[in-house]
């Protein structure tokens, strides 16, 4: 396993549509391993392919709390197939864009369909803090960001102040 670079907004990467794999192959569960590795290293709960500039459909997500064995789930090709009409609103933060958190307000509940590791279909139903990951994690293969479900003023204000800090760290190099 490897660790991968995480790109940092505003990385125009991270704003292209994903393409759907068309097969779970060894490249793929190689690329969903270093991507487990990636978030755990970070530490986070969730990544996207498209975060290690890898514009492919595939996600990895584990919402077990600390001193809980890991529950590490991937998902290829993920597709949301029904999402409550509740609501449920969570303080996001997103390692493409460190050190920013914002309240995020999404369906408190979802069913989706994916494939494995495996490359097999399997449909599953998510709620609470794994549905706001999961919507979180698939917004990216769409190039969307937390921060795009917020205000504009915002939204401007942190991207502004990722531009800079990825100014000064270039200048500094």
């Amino acid at each position: 396993m490897a660790l991968l670079p995480v790109l940092v907004a505003p990385d125009p990467r991270l704003k292209i549509k994903a393409k759907p794999v068309p097969q779970v192959d060894d490249t793929v569960r190689r690329l969903m391993d270093d991507m487990l590795e990636t978030m755990y290293e970070a530490p986070g709960i969730g990544l996207a392919a498209p975060q290690v500039g890898r514009p492919v459909r595939v996600i990895v997500v584990d919402v077990a709390r600390e001193g809980e064995a890991p529950q590490p789930l991937r998902l290829v090709n993920p597709e949301i197939l029904w999402r409550s009409e509740e609501l449920a609103t969570y303080n996001e933060g997103c390692l493409s864009l460190p050190e920013h958190y914002a309240d995020v307000t999404r369906p408190a509940e979802i069913r989706l369909r994916c494939l494995d590791e495996r490359n097999e279909t399997r449909e599953m139903e998510a709620k609470g803090l794994l549905a706001t990951v999961l919507q979180h994690e698939m917004d990216h293969l769409d190039g969307v960001l937390f921060v795009d479900h917020i205000s504009p003023l915002k939204r401007n204000i942190i991207l502004r102040k990722l531009a800079k800090a990825k100014r000064l760290n270039a200048e500094a190099v």
